[in-house]
């Protein structure tokens, strides 16, 4: 008889944790799996799902206008947000219900309760006030919006979570922040026919990105008609006396609109997790540090996905899970792999990107070849629309390995996956030189570009 009433205890129904619990139960462990909202996380019930939902609802104005430069009569057509909203939760309601059979049908136990640690081997259930016990404890809970409590009003504003909940779709919006979810939201409040404004700390929206699909996503954005504001913050937000919202901004601007959404950031979300009474370590985030193979200071405590702060994405978690089910029970120590992870931003146009942008291989790389193509895409000849697609590669000159890959463009994400298997195999441009082409597509350009837009050496541009 086993002295812990558990083999593996999860904290945290997201996609990195159901994936655990499921696959330890799955290989016979005694397995539970606390969740206090709902199963899937934020991915599945308020983040990546639902949002790529409403990308979908937004890009339908466009498609109605180009339309006609292809024969067709639209006649009039409307929106309604309470259907979308309706049609949204009916498919998040099915997915979660998938979690649910899953975890079952591996005979993990699902508790509905938030869990917190008190001691390195030891669990409350806060819903029965039960105590229990287990060999290995995970903490999967994800990360929270940040607050951003210190800007007076930031009470009135919404955030991602509740974003996907409002009652009416409002006829203007401001959103603070440079991130993928803030640039992802003013495209589809955008295409809902929203007026919308996005507020950027910063010189260029989307930090970390390549440059070159920074700006080219930045044009785009204001050529449709969304307002971006760089170098500028809110200094308080109030409700006027008609009932819309007031934002004043630091360059003295006041900004009117139905709602203001804070996509500022997302924070680790480990408050009252009982850390401290385990001995777990934090770090200046409250993310929970791990060793290479996602293990805490804490020999029985082992944490993955956001609430580590390494890389924040939804297949990264479910990588470190996989990875650590190997390690604990398939006597295969695995460390997860963060090189070379391919993602999108699902903005209109997408960005798809892998590998190192072109600032960031100049810092590592005496001499860079880089090929880049500005085109308008095939589609855009008969509609009128000028949107431009941008293809970029970066090469390092001394090897012709291709150390990066960024597109701006229609399904551009999609590509962006066929480019990360490419990329991992180690590709060199000579490799793209010698495939052939599939014509017409945009991605051919991928394999046409023969000789370089530029070099880099020693990070100037010759």
């Amino acid at each position: 008889m086993s002295e812990f009433d558990y083999d593996l205890f999860v904290i945290g129904g997201g996609s990195g944790g159901v994936r655990a619990a499921r696959l330890a139960a799955g290989l016979g462990k005694k397995v539970a799996i606390a969740e206090e909202y709902r199963l899937g996380g934020t991915c599945v019930i308020r983040g990546c799902v639902p949002k790529k939902l409403f990308v979908y609802a937004s890009q339908f104005s466009e498609h109605f206008e180009d339309a006609k430069g292809y024969g067709w009569t639209v006649g009039k057509s409307e929106f309604d947000w309470g259907t979308l909203v309706a049609n949204k939760d009916r498919e998040i309601d099915r997915l979660e219900g998938l979690y649910h059979r899953g975890l079952e049908n591996a005979g993990a136990e699902i508790i509905a309760s938030r869990a917190e640690l008190t001691g390195p081997n030891s669990i409350h259930i806060k819903a029965t006030g039960q105590e229990v016990t287990a060999r290995h404890i995970l903490i999967a809970v994800g990360g929270t919006p940040n607050p951003h409590a210190s800007l007076p009003g930031h009470e009135l504003c919404i955030k991602s979570n509740e974003v996907f909940h409002l009652d009416t779709l409002p006829k203007a919006i401001i959103i603070a922040g440079g991130g993928y979810i803030a640039v992802e939201f003013a495209n589809i409040f955008h295409g809902l026919g929203v007026e919308t404004t996005l507020i950027y700390r910063g010189k260029e929206i989307l930090s970390r990105f390549d440059m070159d699909m920074r700006r080219g996503l930045h044009a785009a954005m204001e050529e449709k008609g969304i307002r971006i504001l760089c170098h500028e913050i809110f200094d308080r937000i109030e409700r006027g006396a008609d009932g819309r919202l007031v934002a004043h901004t630091n360059q003295g601007k006041s900004l009117v609109a139905d709602q203001v959404m804070l996509a500022l950031g997302r924070d680790p979300n480990t408050d009252g997790l009982g850390l401290e009474a385990a001995g777990v370590e934090t770090g200046p985030k409250g993310e929970i540090l791990v060793d290479e193979y996602s293990r805490s200071n804490v020999e029985s405590i082992y944490a993955v996905g956001d609430v580590t702060n390494r890389v924040e994405l939804t297949p990264v978690a479910i990588h470190e899970s996989m990875c650590l089910i190997d390690t604990l029970y398939r006597d295969r120590p695995t460390s997860p792999d963060h090189d070379l992870i391919a993602t999108a931003v699902f903005s209109q146009p997408e960005i798809g990107t892998v590998g190192l942008s072109e600032d960031d291989a100049s810092k590592k790389f005496d001499e860079l070849e880089i090929y880049r193509a500005e085109f308008r895409p095939m589609k855009a000849t008969l509609s009128g629309r000028s949107e431009k697609t941008i293809m970029k590669l970066v090469v390092n000159a001394e090897d012709r390995k291709v150390l990066g890959a960024h597109i701006l463009g229609h399904d551009a994400g999609e590509l962006a996956q066929i480019l990360g298997i490419v990329l991992k195999a180690g590709c060199t441009k000579d490799d793209f030189d010698r495939t052939m082409a599939v014509h017409p597509t945009a991605s051919e350009e991928l394999v046409t570009m023969y000789q370089p837009s530029y070099r880099i050496k020693g990070g100037e541009r010759v």
